[in-house]
Formats: C-alpha cells, sequence, structure tokens
C-alpha cells in the first residue's frame, strides 16, 4: 500500500479514538500554540484499536527475531504490550523509568525485576509512541547495548521529526509535524479563536466542551 494512503489510515484511526485533534488552538505542555494536538494517552484508551495499531507494528518486524519489546512511558508501554503479543517471536515486554542525566540529559533506567530478561545478545524492538526530539528512543538504545543487547528495530505511534535517524530500522505508523507558535505570533489568536488546554484533567480551563482559557493582555 502507498505510503501516503498507510499514513492517512492510522491517522484516521487516532482522530476516531479521539487521540488527534485537529482544526482547533491548542496550548501545548511547551507553552507554545498549535492549531493540532495528539494526545496520547487516548490512544489506549479503546483496546480494539491499540492492538490494531500494535498488530501493524509487529508485522512491519515480523521478520525479525525479537527477544524484547522495551519501552517508555505508559503510553508506549500499553502500545509496546499490543506489538509483543502480536510479534511472531512472542516476546517479552519490557519498560524503563525516565530519569535526568548529566546536565539534564533525558535517561531511562530498567527495574531491576526486568535486568534478568534483557541480557548481553537480547534482540530489542524499541516501541515509543510520540517521537518528538528522539531524545527517549536514543536514551533506550543506549540502556540496550550498555547491557550488551542489541537494537533490531524502532517502531513509533506518531513521528514529528522527519529528520529523525537511527542505526537501526526504523518504522512510524504516522508521519507528520505541525507548526507551533509563540503566544505573540500565534494566528489562532489573532483572530480570537478559544484556547484550549487539552493535556489538562477534567475540570481544568479549556475542557469540558472546549471551553476557552482566559488569555492574558499583551502589554
Amino acid at each position: 500500500m502507498d505510503p501516503a494512503i498507510l499514513d492517512r489510515i492510522n491517522r484516521g484511526i487516532l482522530l476516531r479514538a479521539g487521540a488527534y485533534l485537529a482544526n482547533d488552538h491548542f496550548l501545548l505542555p511547551s507553552g507554545r500554540h498549535a492549531s493540532e494536538y495528539v494526545e496520547k494517552n487516548l490512544v489506549s484508551t479503546e483496546p480494539a484499536f491499540t492492538e490494531g495499531l500494535g498488530e501493524v507494528l509487529a508485522k512491519r518486524f515480523a521478520g525479525d527475531e525479537v527477544d524484547v519489546v522495551l519501552a517508555s512511558g505508559t503510553g508506549a508501554t500499553l502500545l509496546g504490550h499490543a506489538v509483543a503479543r502480536a510479534h511472531p517471536s512472542k516476546p517479552k515486554l519490557l519498560y524503563a523509568v525516565k530519569s535526568r542525566g548529566v546536565k539534564e540529559k533525558p535517561e531511562v533506567v530498567l527495574l531491576a525485576e526486568f535486568e534478568p530478561s534483557l541480557t548481553a545478545g537480547s534482540r530489542t524492538l524499541i516501541v515509543e509512541d510520540i517521537l518528538t526530539t528522539g531524545e527517549t528512543i536514543r536514551a533506550l538504545i543506549r540502556l540496550v547495548e550498555a547491557r550488551g543487547g542489541r537494537v533490531v528495530g524502532v517502531g513509533c505511534l506518531w513521528n514529528r521529526d522527519r529528520q529523525a535517524r537511527f542505526a537501526s530500522p526504523f518504522f512510524a505508523l504516522v508521519t507528520k509535524d505541525f507548526p507551533t507558535y509563540r503566544p505573540e505570533e500565534c494566528p489562532m489568536c489573532r483572530q480570537e479563536i478559544p484556547l484550549r488546554e487539552p493535556h489538562e484533567g477534567p475540570g481544568s480551563p479549556g475542557q469540558g466542551g472546549g471551553r476557552a482559557r482566559p488569555r492574558r493582555k499583551r502589554t
């Protein structure tokens, strides 16, 4: 199937799950504004969708022998579970915990109980949900290589960086970036479109039917 068609199909699945929001005015966790938003926590709320997406990733790497599927973070781990379940090698699912290393560089730590399953020679498939800078994936790769393992592939749900490159084969269900703006440069602000905060919990400003978050007056 043509990659562009497959990309649109997968994006449509995320749209149906409520994980991909578009044509609106969103406040991102970084403080920047955007007209699109990916709420990765919603991807796993419908198990059938999560399993379907996991099957697509597993099929992409079905030709590789995989001992371990490694992820980090709740969303990526749930997706990784679906990948591990669908992969013909029947690999184990492990997850690492994010931390901050030297100079605030992202690092990951493997739980002690998982260490016997990630050993020298372990063939590892890394699964991520949203790739923005690729730093979490690189931290997972360093973890695998430090323990003598080998990364056979990297799969992710949504790739926001078309320039991302890894030594191992890489596949994303959706590859699409969208522009973000500083508040003073935001075209949606100039059009006075209500600002929403999709990353906050129920009852927070911007939730509950798209209520607008009061914007500060510019000085």
